[in-house]
């Protein structure tokens, strides 16, 4: 993933907040040899303070041996992107039809280190703690070795641990515009009220001068 100075997260903390309530991406996973890679779509939750991310799969997920053969994986998530016609990106004294259209984006890209979660009590806590991020309201028994209801379905999925070995972070929001240009790509995205265009919108401004 190219990053451009100006796309760069201004600190660790800002990817952080991001990803924090960004909880669905992608683990792209090493094929076995002759074979593509596994890209499997999951929610997840990221632990700052301990470098990781958890997740769990189904036990007949076809991805297990190739995880097993090379553990270094890549979690990827991409949210709040929008497309931007070219009319909006035209440099200030050029004619609208000459701008250039473009997308913006969120991404943060996971390099871990999977540990796969077998231990029946180890599952058992990483789905608690998964369940208690997406559903703090509760409303679900907790999943305890040998209890029902959850206990009998220990056997039929895998936990992961994702160990964060390194980050990469992009906020692609026409940071390098002029001023002129934002304006405009603010404007347009709020008159357009289309899905992400508030988020997109949101982050324009917030970068303004990073």
């Amino acid at each position: 993933m190219l990053i451009h100075p100006w796309d760069a997260p201004r600190d660790d903390a800002e990817w952080q907040r991001w990803l924090a309530v960004h909880d669905f991406g992608q683990l792209a996973v090493n094929g076995l040899p002759g074979e593509p890679p596994y890209v499997q779509p999951l929610h997840f939750v990221y632990d700052a303070e301990r470098g990781e991310a958890l997740t769990h799969l189904a036990r007949p997920n076809p991805l297990w041996d190739a995880l097993e053969a090379n553990p270094e994986v890549l979690l990827s998530v991409v949210d709040d992107y929008v497309y931007v016609p070219g009319p909006w990106q035209a440099p200030p004294d050029t004619p609208s039809e000459h701008g250039t259209p473009t997308s913006l984006y969120a991404a943060v890209q996971l390099r871990c280190t999977a540990h796969v979660v077998d231990d029946p009590a180890a599952k058992a806590a990483l789905l608690n703690r998964q369940v208690g991020h997406f559903q703090p309201e509760g409303g679900s028994a907790r999943a305890a070795v040998g209890e029902a209801p959850y206990g009998r379905m220990l056997s039929g999925i895998r936990g992961l641990r994702l160990e964060v070995v390194a980050v990469r972070a992009k906020f692609k929001y026409a940071g390098h515009r002029p001023a002129e240009v934002q304006d405009r790509i603010a404007a347009g995205l709020a008159n357009r009220s289309g899905p992400r265009d508030a988020a997109a919108r949101g982050h324009l401004l917030d970068r303004r001068g990073t």
